[in-house]
């Protein structure tokens, strides 16, 4: 059941017509906020205040993606650059985390480079910008680009996905460049023959892709590793491997959504580890909204009491 409900809820986040009506009703956008704090920059600057003031770090996202002009992709640009401004006048440390569908690379591969190519020129060397990782057609353009991009600035991540079989080769061929890796579980519907299926081996080889970011290769290589699960299982597990590999808070960074598992995040900023929260905002988070109910189904209970107002 818990697997026909994730394949619902991924269907329906590429559902167009869902997603024109869905974000008119109330019960829709009040159950949303759990997981966002607002549609506008300020909303999510406020947000970072609040959690950076409880020492946790901070990621803001843009909700977006595959823009279908040129115009597009430089308004979205223009808006992370007015982000970054903002970011450094309220003091914060917040980086950022795009899409680069949200950047333009289905038009082109070069007008998409010199978009994220502006946004990590102007966050400084100091911050980095991370690049999401999309569905799985887009990951050879997306590692190309990345690569790209890391020959040349060092203030650049990239996501990685456990659900692909792919990913384990993706990190070894990555890992001599000395990335920035947030790895992730993967929140796109996915066949069979590119994914792991089972939620278990998913959960087994986001693991072993840790402990490989965690190993002494990666770290004498300069990889900065970011642990981005809200599975406590994992997290304990990631927390019991750094302790025997004598790990400290510099090594490596958990991070986690706005609005889930806020005393996890609390608890592991609390026991020394670096622990931060990825702030999503925007007009555009129905796709998303359903991606992150798909993560746990169970969360689908939060919308049926929402409407019924329990």
């Amino acid at each position: 059941m818990p697997g026909m409900m994730r394949g619902a809820l991924l269907w329906a986040s590429r559902n167009n017509w869902l997603r024109e009506r869905a974000s008119r009703y109330g019960f829709v956008r009040r159950s949303v906020a759990r997981f966002m704090p607002g549609e506008q920059i300020a909303d999510a600057l406020a947000a970072a205040r609040t959690i950076e003031d409880k020492g946790l770090g901070t990621v803001l996202t843009h909700l977006g993606e595959n823009v279908s002009t040129a115009a597009e992709a430089e308004s979205v640009t223009r808006h992370y650059l007015d982000a970054l401004q903002q970011v450094r006048a309220a003091g914060l440390r917040s980086e950022l985390s795009v899409k680069l569908t949200h950047l333009g690379l289905d038009l082109s591969h070069d007008l998409c480079r010199a978009n994220v190519e502006k946004l990590i020129q102007s966050a400084g060397p100091d911050s980095i910008v991370w690049i999401d990782m999309e569905s799985s057609p887009y990951v050879d353009a997306t590692l190309d680009l990345y690569r790209t991009l890391r020959r040349a600035y060092s203030n650049v991540g990239v996501c990685l996905q456990s659900y692909l079989y792919r990913t384990a080769d993706d990190l070894a061929s990555l890992l001599p460049m000395g990335p920035g890796i947030r790895l992730v579980k993967g929140a796109y519907l996915e066949p069979a023959k590119v994914a792991f299926p089972q939620k278990a081996d998913v959960d087994e080889n986001y693991f072993a892709l840790a402990a490989k970011l965690l190993s002494k290769e990666a770290r004498s290589a300069g990889v900065r590793t970011v642990i981005a699960t809200h599975d406590r299982n994992l997290i304990h597990r990631v927390e019991a491997l750094a302790r025997t590999e004598n790990l400290t808070a510099a090594d490596f960074q958990f991070v986690m959504l706005y609005g889930i598992q806020r005393a996890e995040q609390l608890r592991l900023a609390r026991d020394g580890w670096r622990s931060a929260v990825l702030i999503s905002y925007g007009t555009f988070w129905f796709p998303w909204y359903m991606r992150r109910l798909a993560e746990r189904p169970a969360n689908v209970g939060f919308v049926i009491r929402d409407l019924f107002g329990g």
